[in-house]
């Protein structure tokens, strides 16, 4: 029984807004399954572009979710086939019967420019998808009930998924996939240092990951107090040296503490002093004037110290950051204090995940590296021995971080739980190790490096001081003036 009034109705979630019909067209809907129909070649030609959703009309979504289980199947697609699916799921009679299936064939003679009908298709469902994505923000925004930032992340994150409706990438040949790679590996052969992704700044450490790699998520995990900030920090401004853009999202700490890490790491003036400026001396006051200066190379870092910022909005202003300034590495401190898409009380565990699996897509996404500290468990402590190396098991609330990582780097100091020499009995002070447990793409292993602990930075064990010889002045400042000039010893600020 043919049952047109049903045929002809729109999607109940297409509302009209101020009397307007919602973009649609239905003509184009009716022209592309019809093509379907009767060419069986066509519905290849636009399986990756149309979903059941894009269809304006109940009755042509319907139609097209059969056709996609006949094509699971493997199994023919034409008027027959499609009526006897329709049939089996009960919606034969609601799109209008087999009258309709016969009327679709009848509209087109051939497939010609299906792919470009299918586009028009999906354009339309953009367009009637960001009216309800604004009504629904309007709504949120006269309710006062939501908090302002979260209106702003959701919204960027439906834009995002609505142009991976429109923006979808083709299939590639051999011949392009090689050609392309064998370029990447002449570009990587030119490079001085021979890595192909963003420099931690650390030799051996680069050695072994080739740098942090686009579209990677690494996982630097330490107990408290062993010097992760002070490690992502030398690795954020390494990378920066080499002209790379970093973008830091502190949750921890505020931008300003982590800047007083900044000067202490370039200007090497103990953290203690930074923090206290009345302890400062004419020549070291130079030495912070003069930095930004100096170090031009920082300039581009971009900072956002949020607290308590959810996974949603963090992912939404890395995009921005990223089409806005180019950002080609992303530092967030730490993963556990970011807040899961959900708000109510749930299983850690599951929220951590969550958020695990969002950071490896965003890393995807951009295609650019996302470095994420971790917390570990107090199992560290509690393991008998001396031995006190962190393992993966030690990875706090959830096995997915262990999963969707691509790199893991634990940091370890001896001395930091008392170890005064090491197994061949040389000594450990400003000694530190990290331990390469995870390496998606290479080898595995530990990287020992120095830390110095008054300037909260690392470096490579090639360089030629210690912690307790490290040069009083910095000549990397000799023979420049102070910008600001400082009278009757008072503090600048």
């Amino acid at each position: 029984m043919e049952n047109k009034q049903f045929n002809n109705r729109p999607r109940r979630t297409n509302s009209n807004v101020g009397g307007l019909t919602p973009p649609q067209a239905n003509e184009i809907e009716a022209a592309v399954l019809g093509a379907i129909l009767i060419e069986r070649s066509a519905y290849s030609e636009v399986s990756e572009v149309l979903k059941p959703e894009v269809f304006y009309k109940d009755s042509h979504q319907k139609i097209f979710e059969s056709i996609q289980e006949l094509a699971y199947r493997n199994e023919p697609i034409d008027l027959m086939t499609l009526m006897s699916e329709l049939k089996k799921r009960g919606h034969l009679e609601m799109i209008g019967g087999p009258y309709y299936l016969t009327e679709l064939t009848d509209r087109v003679v051939s497939s010609a420019n299906i792919e470009s009908h299918a586009r028009i298709i999906v354009e339309k469902y953009i367009l009637r998808e960001l009216i309800r994505s604004c009504s629904e923000t309007i709504k949120k925004c006269y309710g006062d009930e939501e908090d302002v930032f979260d209106i702003l992340s959701m919204t960027d994150l439906e834009r995002d998924n609505m142009l991976n409706h429109i923006i979808t990438k083709k299939e590639q040949s051999n011949d392009e996939v090689y050609t392309e790679t064998v370029r990447r590996m002449v570009e990587i052969a030119e490079q001085p240092n021979g890595i192909n992704g963003v420099t931690s700044g650390f030799f051996e450490i680069d050695e072994m990951t080739n740098g942090f790699q686009p579209s990677d998520l690494t996982i630097i995990a330490a107990r408290p107090a062993m010097g992760k900030t002070a490690f992502f920090l030398s690795c954020a401004l390494n990378a920066a040296s080499k002209g790379h853009k970093p973008a830091i999202f502190s949750l921890e700490m505020s931008s300003m503490q982590l800047m007083n890490r900044q000067i202490s790491y370039l200007t090497e003036i103990e953290l203690h002093k930074v923090k206290k400026p009345r302890l400062l001396n004419d020549y070291e006051w130079k030495l912070v004037q003069d930095m930004q200066r100096k170090f031009e190379y920082t300039k581009p870092i971009k900072w956002d110290d949020t607290a308590s910022m959810s996974i949603i909005e963090l992912c939404a202003k890395a995009r921005r950051m990223h089409r806005k300034f180019g950002i080609d590495i992303i530092f967030v401190d730490y993963l556990q204090l970011i807040a899961g898409k959900e708000k109510k009380n749930g299983n850690r565990e599951q929220e951590i995940a969550g958020i695990s699996r969002a950071l490896k897509g965003l890393a995807k996404e951009l295609k650019i590296p996302v470095v994420a500290l971790s917390q570990l468990s107090r199992k560290v402590e509690e393991r008998g021995g001396a031995d006190k190396r962190p393992m993966l098991s030690d990875l706090r609330e959830s096995g997915a971080i262990e999963q969707d990582a691509d790199v893991i780097l634990f940091l370890y100091r001896p001395e930091y739980y008392g170890i005064t020499e090491d197994a061949d009995g040389r000594p450990t002070a400003g000694l530190a190790e990290v331990i390469v447990s995870k390496n998606r793409h290479g080898e595995t292993g530990s990287v020992a490096l120095k830390f110095i602990g008054k300037y909260t930075k690392f470096v490579d064990t090639s360089d030629d001081y210690f912690p307790e010889n490290a040069p009083v002045e910095n000549d990397y400042f000799a023979g420049i003036q102070p910008s600001i000039e400082f009278k009757d010893d008072k503090e600048p600020f």
